[in-house]
């Protein structure tokens, strides 16, 4: 087993050092930071990481990914990301997702171009091809690259490649933009991206691992994973105060328990 995962990190190192150079569409979850430290490898000074922040990226998450930027050693800016200027992508149609990256992509490009890179990648693999992401279509339109995708890599992959490469975050949860806890065609607003934010930020001080708190109107729908759900039922008088607290009517817990891209469900 231990040979095998070598044998993948070395030949992902290979296959990203037949670039120049690259441009990271960096997040700071697993996915991309394990590509960014792989790119580092394959292409010292030659490689940097891009955070594209927005009003849907939450706060804690800009101050984790830099910190962990830091700690492994990574080049990394933070750009500015105007989504929210987009009228379009505020009316929160299905294709969300697709204006969002053709944006983010195209800010990247541009950003790339004043630095002289010619390679911009992202941390897409193998998993991400079973859920719904109509973003895909929109990185290839504008010429992104998928190195983790090419190899082949899926979320365990990736999880056990970075815990033996010393990534500190190899089991951090998966995570997603703010806009992805709307139902399609809910607009999306500063004041209700703030309202998701305050109460993600309060579940995960409570200790919760992973969750989503889903925004219906004024009904908070909370997913938890199920060995967690006995435990909110203990101290759901603090989670209802805060989270109606900060603007929500009704709290209401998903049975079924936590799922990524439950919202995409109705599709």
């Amino acid at each position: 087993m231990f040979m095998e995962k070598k044998n993948q990190i070395d030949a992902l190192i290979k296959e990203l050092a037949g670039n120049n150079d690259m441009l990271i569409s960096y997040s700071g979850g697993i996915d991309s930071t394990l590509l960014a430290v792989l790119a580092q490898r394959a292409l010292p000074g030659n490689t940097r990481c891009i955070l594209l922040d927005a009003p849907i990226v939450p706060r804690r998450a800009v101050r984790e990914a830099m910190k962990t930027a830091e700690e492994l050693g990574l080049s990394c800016d933070i750009i500015p990301f105007n989504i929210m200027e987009n009228e379009e992508f505020r009316k929160n149609p299905v294709n969300r997702c697709y204006l969002c990256k053709k944006a983010s992509a195209r800010v990247l490009k541009a950003h790339a171009e004043e630095m002289g890179i010619s390679n911009i990648a992202d941390g897409i693999n193998a998993s991400d091809l079973r859920e719904y992401r109509p973003g895909l279509k929109a990185s290839e339109e504008e010429g992104l690259i998928h190195p983790l995708l090419t190899a082949g890599l899926e979320k365990d992959n990736i999880r056990r490649i970075s815990k033996d490469c010393g990534i500190p975050i190899w089991n951090k949860p998966s995570s997603a933009c703010l806009s992805s806890r709307f139902p399609y065609g809910e607009e999306i607003t500063i004041e209700k991206l703030q309202m998701i934010e305050k109460a993600e930020d309060f579940m995960q001080d409570l200790g919760f691992s992973q969750f989503r708190v889903r925004l219906h109107d004024k009904i908070a729908r909370i997913e938890l994973v199920a060995n967690e759900l006995e435990i909110a039922i203990l101290v759901r008088e603090r989670i209802v105060e805060s989270l109606q607290s900060y603007g929500f009517s009704y709290i209401t817990l998903d049975l079924k328990g936590y799922r990524s891209g439950s919202m995409d469900e109705v599709l």
